[in-house]
């Protein structure tokens, strides 16, 4: 098996690290207690159309640039008016669930474990405020952590994946972008990046004719794959 040469990790956080719909249902349960599972699941797709139109909007620049936080409010609004809740607060309060998202049972560790050997860089569409919140609330870890809205796009938006290869100073090749979705993996991809798809119960899988670098079943898989791919080596750093 050939060695894999890479000198940093970059991951994505929404549905990679933090299980996003999980937190979304726990914030729309919180706005009508007496929704059940069917009553909560149209308001979740509805929630998730809302973002995935509107940030495909900006990328195909038919609605100037709009952080995440000013999407997610507007998701809340429209959730909480097709559940007939009217109150400002609990909108409010809807919108900041976007940012209490629980992590996956193995990103603690395994970014504990994967930062022994490489610099972890966050790389999300959510915007900066968005992002501490996020961090601090699933425990995340990181060196370096990024938001699109420091390129004012979105991933899959090639000048996103930029952020991280400015910040790091090294050539993209020497990157691996780690993501639980298909379309970020082409996105890092047709930057030069190298990839990784950890599969998760939520993302976009990989089609047929996807070829990345690595395929994980969760963080640890990915850990003894580049313990094996890159050698157990790590290059000398100032």
């Amino acid at each position: 098996m050939a060695e894999l040469d890479i000198d940093a990790l970059v991951f994505d956080v929404l549905g990679t690290l933090v299980d996003k719909p999980a937190g979304l249902r726990a914030g729309i349960r919180a706005l009508d207690p007496s929704l059940d599972d069917a009553g909560t699941e149209p308001l979740l797709l509805l929630w998730q159309r809302h973002i995935e139109r509107e940030q495909r909007r900006v990328l195909d620049g038919d609605r100037p640039y709009l952080a995440g936080d000013a999407l997610d409010r507007e998701a809340a609004r429209l959730v909480a008016g097709a559940a007939g809740v009217d109150d400002p607060a609990a909108v409010a309060a809807l919108a900041l669930s976007a940012r209490r998202l629980p992590p996956w049972p193995d990103t603690v560790a395994g970014l504990a474990r994967l930062a022994e050997r490489f610099p972890l860089i966050g790389l999300s569409n959510a915007s900066r405020t968005a992002l501490l919140g996020l961090n601090a609330h699933a425990g995340l870890r990181w060196h370096q952590a990024l938001s699109a809205e420091d390129a004012r796009a979105y991933k899959p938006d090639p000048e996103v994946y930029r952020l991280a290869v400015t910040v790091s100073g090294l050539p993209p090749e020497r990157l691996l972008m780690v993501a639980a979705h298909a379309w970020d993996l082409r996105g890092a991809q047709r930057l030069g990046l190298r990839t990784a798809y950890v599969a998760r119960p939520v993302g976009d899988p990989p089609t047929a004719s996807d070829r990345f670098d690595l395929y994980a079943d969760g963080l640890a898989d990915l850990a003894d794959q580049l313990d094996t791919r890159h050698g157990r080596k790590r290059s000398a750093r100032g």
